[in-house]
């Protein structure tokens, strides 16, 4: 029987209009071995959630998340964590794959703010930023997927505790079919936080914080996202078709439907639709050029907006792109 192998990733990125770095191997950093039992692995990775959807029911599975516009990310607590242990497995043939994590907090917590409550906004989003920038949290979580004949299916969860001790619960499940040229895939995920009762004033700063990260999530652009402010809950269900017309020339279409409550007032409480079609051309195996449109349409409570600037309710955007892979 061999013996295990190293196993190592690092990812870097750059800003291409200055070469600017804002977080050394922000993407990805781990080392790890494999055996015949599986691959165990330690350092910042993507979390059990990215990895099930990625590889099971992903929007555009030509290449996953060539697209700029992705709202499904925004339901999977980051897609990376930091201070990762993970163990994945695999049956010989590869049908049944799945994965365990658990991560590390270090000590992130929120009292450095809680000595002078309570702390201005800037503080707070200075705090939010580092944390963010690679901060580690305490998880676990994991998935599981089945594949064969075209067909895939999986499901995933994950508990995180955000520095101010609130719990978030991410679930996700979704299944694929391929036929010929055709792709079809459909998922649903949920993001539920659990925020302690305000008692007292240390209380309401732990929850100010936990839900400026959360609202990270849930906010980007990129995301699909639009404003929380005191929801607690987000459901988002999607379905897709992708059509490989010519070997070079990939199209895809997709529709997500979200769906935000748990706000006390029920100003935050709202639907949204998102609407993405992106074509992918590739010149190589390694280069390619792609072209995505998508539009954001959202309803319901006073507060439920794109962002506190506009307090628009719609957008729609345009991405251009090429990719080289090294």
């Amino acid at each position: 029987m061999a013996g295990p192998r190293p196993w190592w990733c690092w990812k870097n990125r750059l800003n291409a209009d200055d070469g600017s770095v804002s977080t050394p191997f922000f993407q990805l950093s781990y080392l790890g071995l494999q055996g015949p039992y599986g691959r165990l692995t330690v350092g910042r990775q993507y979390n059990v959630l990215f990895d099930v959807v990625t590889s099971t029911y992903a929007s555009f599975p030509y290449s996953p998340y060539m697209e700029a516009y992705k709202p499904e990310l925004g339901m999977a607590m980051g897609a990376r964590t930091s201070n990762m242990l993970k163990y994945t497995f695999a049956t010989p043939d590869r049908s049944f794959v799945g994965s365990l994590q658990y991560s590390f907090d270090e000590n992130n917590d929120t009292k450095a703010l809680e000595t002078n409550p309570p702390p201005s906004e800037a503080q707070v989003e200075d705090y939010v930023a580092r944390t963010l920038g690679g901060g580690a949290w305490k998880t676990v979580g994991g998935y599981l997927r089945y594949s064969a004949s075209g067909f895939a299916v999986g499901g995933g969860y994950m508990r995180t505790t955000l520095p101010g001790g609130t719990d978030v619960d991410a679930w996700t499940l979704g299944g694929s079919y391929r036929t010929g040229p055709w792709y079809f895939s459909t998922g649903y995920g949920l993001n539920k936080a659990k925020y302690a009762k305000v008692t007292n004033l240390i209380q309401g700063v732990r929850n100010t914080v936990d839900g400026a990260i959360l609202g990270q999530f849930w906010a980007g652009q990129t995301n699909g996202g639009f404003q929380p402010g005191d929801a607690n809950k987000r459901q988002l269900f999607k379905v897709g078709v992708g059509y490989q017309l010519t070997p070079q020339l990939n199209l895809g279409a997709h529709y997500f439907r979200g769906k935000q409550s748990g706000s006390a007032t029920g100003a935050f409480n709202g639907n949204a639709n998102f609407y993405v079609a992106v074509a992918d051309y590739a010149f190589s195996k390694r280069t390619d050029a792609y072209f995505g449109v998508d539009r954001t349409s959202i309803s319901g409570g006073s507060a439920v907006v794109l962002d506190k600037e506009s307090r628009a309710r719609s957008r729609t955007g345009i991405t251009v792109g090429v990719r080289h892979r090294f």
